[in-house]
């Protein structure tokens, strides 16, 4: 028999399949080691076949007692392939732990002790010298307990255990043991669906296996309804994968589907060490763990059987995928429910545009949730004109409205929340004579400023700097701050309020291990009053004693160059106003902004997404923007500035010759530098073209075909459709 063999060998020219001889022990999706030219390299089975037309070497072995990938995901890598042109490897290599590969990793195994039953523990004591009081009390102990670990023995009779077991008194079995993730688990227990969710339940279990949008109010009780549909899925024999958008979100979902699951539950996500993301995995590949849930990477986890799959806050950007392989994580999760005949539920509040689309025009059903599950109305939003606060002389970091709601939220015992989305100190720090901004020596991006450090950082890179207590330029001492990141807005509010604790959420508080469920956990158990953070607070989180939101600088997002922008900007406030009043308690927003017209405030205010789909529709429709047409991106990058542009122009000119030929396919086609020009020391540019729906997937082969005859070595070509960030 002859094994057709993907090397682990992260190259174009190796992207093929190779063939080796094997015998039927060895299966798809097997980890196999074999020969490849004068060494020993790792591979995966992806098919098998009687015979080959060329001199095979044979397998050396097989890495692992079962399969590391299951039929249905080489079935995806093919779809992978096909899509989004990345090479077979990249595919496989998301299927499977990092520290896997290489046998990095392996299973943890524990001692335990017990006793051997063929001698009693009466024969046993009376066996043993007067004064043998360790030992005794050993064996008295681990006749109660039935079996306890090693160590544990080890640390109250220490040499007593040695010496029981060269008597075989003791006998000690070695126990495969769970790295098993931290979670803070939350009390729960099922209830009752209020008739909105119930109506929604009755849909998803109506076995109809299709794919549906939950629309539902920020409070509204989704998780309920999410939990109970999978329990339906579960008791038909089936499993289910749950998706959140932030590892922040994880710990709480995990405490609660633990609470009501138990062990049928896995976490998949970025933030576990590496022994605890393999255990994981193997208990999912093994059938022990029938439910997943985890952030975008969970989708590729290797469950048989899906009932259902369900993506909450579905409009998240962190849904796809911006570094290579460059995936969407619905038309994977698409891929996945055909395969098995699946339910598919994307949850929101604040829809993709281009899935509300979808729904109302009925390609795929539309559920709505349309009131909060405690029958409170939505907290009422008050908008602060700040150029009005300016105008009158109030050049703090918070309005006169937020101060006042702040001082009345903590007097009453209350807890609040603000968001602002940009972390650090300052956003840049500039010199004011001679107009010098401090920039990253790599990325072409200006510094922020972090205080806690003293640092200069980039956002991009990563890469840190000493702050500027003078002007590199011209010497002078007059450096003005940019504009109010989180470190700030939490100094100013420990002025103001010296005697509350307060906890702030961002990437830089967050790095370490369990950060994130340790200051959400806190924040819960009312060890702080105030939360400062960014986008990682705004969604998803029910903290009943939140009665107070603050969204600080809301139209930071609303300018940028994206035809999103007015988007994430609505699904930003409105998410984050979500947290308040989830309980019994009334929530109140103070939403301030220098455009307190903008239209999409307005809506915000009054919780319209209805109105505010039909406006941002009709915006896109006439400027031919998605879901009315598709966005391909074709991004180039190089170390050399001459090359990445050289590359650019020869796609350029080639891509125009294919809109020569078919002018009816393309509405816009342009060329240009990226808007960040710069990233880790590459120049990027890039080709934007808007592409009618119904030719786009032509001329994409086309372009894929295109860039594949264009390499060149040191140049990367990545080709996005619909991209997220177009910076």
């Amino acid at each position: 028999m002859v094994a057709e063999v993907i090397v682990d060998i992260l190259t174009d020219e190796l992207d093929r399949v190779f063939d080796y001889e094997c015998d039927d022990t060895v299966t798809l999706g097997c980890r196999v080691l074999v020969p490849f030219g004068n060494r020993k390299v790792e591979g995966y089975v992806i098919g098998l076949k009687s015979a080959s037309d060329r001199d095979i070497k044979p397998i050396i072995k097989c890495l692992d007692e079962y399969p590391a990938i299951i039929p249905e995901m080489l079935d995806l890598m093919r779809f992978m392939v096909d899509r989004y042109h990345v090479r077979l490897m990249d595919a496989l290599r998301l299927f499977v732990p990092n520290k896997l590969r290489g046998g990095k990793v392996k299973p943890q195994f524990s001692r335990i002790c017990r006793l051997n039953d063929a001698i009693s523990v009466e024969e046993m004591i009376s066996s043993l010298k007067k004064g043998a009081n360790a030992q005794i009390g050993c064996l008295k102990e681990l006749s109660q307990a039935g079996s306890m670990d090693m160590s544990v023995l080890n640390s109250r009779y220490r040499g007593a255990v040695r010496a029981l077991m060269e008597r075989g008194y003791v006998l000690v079995d070695s126990v495969e043991k769970n790295r098993e993730p931290i979670a803070n688990l939350i009390a729960d227990k099922e209830v009752l669906l209020k008739p909105s969710q119930q109506r929604a339940y009755d849909e998803f279990i109506s076995g109809d296996r299709e794919e549906y949008l939950l629309h539902g109010v920020t409070g509204s009780g989704k998780t309920e309804v999410y939990m109970h549909t999978i329990r339906h899925y579960l008791d038909l024999g089936k499993n289910a994968i749950m998706l959140v958008p932030e590892i922040s979100l994880t710990p709480q979902i995990l405490g609660l589907f633990r609470s009501r699951f138990g062990g049928d539950v896995a976490i998949l996500h970025s933030g576990l060490s590496d022994g605890e993301r393999y255990d994981e995995w193997r208990r999912i590949i093994t059938g022990k763990a029938r439910i997943v849930v985890g952030a975008r990477s969970a989708i590729f986890a290797p469950i048989k059987n899906i009932g259902v799959i369900i993506i909450d806050e579905e409009h998240d950007s962190s849904y796809v995928s911006e570094s290579n392989p460059r995936y969407t994580t619905i038309e994977v999760a698409r891929f996945r429910r055909e395969k098995n005949n699946a339910v598919l539920i994307s949850g929101s509040a604040t829809p993709d545009i281009t899935r509300y689309s979808e729904a109302l025009s009925g390609q795929i059903r539309l559920v709505e949730m349309k009131e909060r599950v405690n029958g409170k109305v939505l907290p009422k939003m008050e908008i602060v004109d700040m150029s009005r606060e300016l105008r009158l002389g109030n050049v703090g970091v918070f309005s006169v409205a937020m101060k006042e709601a702040l001082r009345e939220c903590i007097d009453s015992g209350n807890q609040a929340m603000i968001f602002i989305n940009r972390r650090g100190y300052a956003s840049f720090m500039m010199c004011r004579k001679c107009g010098y901004v401090a920039k990253c020596m790599d990325c072409d991006v200006s510094l922020t400023y972090h205080s806690t450090e003293e640092m200069l950082k980039c956002h991009y890179c990563g890469k840190r700097y000493r702050a500027l207590t003078n002007c590199p330029e011209c010497g002078a001492e007059e450096i003005r701050q940019g504009r109010t990141g989180t470190e700030k807005v939490v100094e100013e509010l420990k002025c103001m309020f010296p005697s509350v604790s307060i906890l702030r959420m961002d990437n830089d508080t967050v790095s370490g291990k369990d950060s994130h469920g340790r200051i959400l956990g806190d924040f819960r158990n009312r060890k702080a009053q105030i939360l400062v953070g960014t986008q990682m607070i705004a969604k998803g989180h029910d903290f009943p004693s939140v009665t107070l939101v603050g969204i600080l600088d809301a139209d930071l997002s609303l300018y940028m160059s994206d035809y999103r922008s007015s988007e994430r900007t609505y699904q930003l406030v409105t998410q984050v106003a979500g947290r308040a009043g989830r309980d019994s308690l009334a929530g109140r927003v103070i939403l301030q902004t220098y455009a307190p017209k903008h239209y999409v405030f307005r809506y915000a205010q009054d919780y319209d997404y209805l109105g505010f789909y039909k406006k941002e529709s009709n915006s896109r429709q006439v400027s031919m923007y998605p879901p009315y047409t598709t966005i391909v991106r074709v991004l180039v990058s190089s170390q050399d500035d001459q090359k990445s542009m050289d590359v650019s122009r020869r796609l350029y000119r080639e891509i125009k010759l294919m809109e020569n030929i078919s002018p009816d396919l393309f509405v816009y086609l342009g060329a240009m530098r990226s808007p960040v020009k710069r990233i880790q020391k590459r120049y990027r540019y890039q080709i934007l073209m808007r592409l009618t729906n119904a030719g786009y997937t032509k001329i994409l082969r086309d372009i894929y075909t295109l860039v594949d005859s264009l390499k060149e070595k040191d140049v990367n070509v990545f080709v996005e459709t619909n991209p997220t960030n177009l910076n």
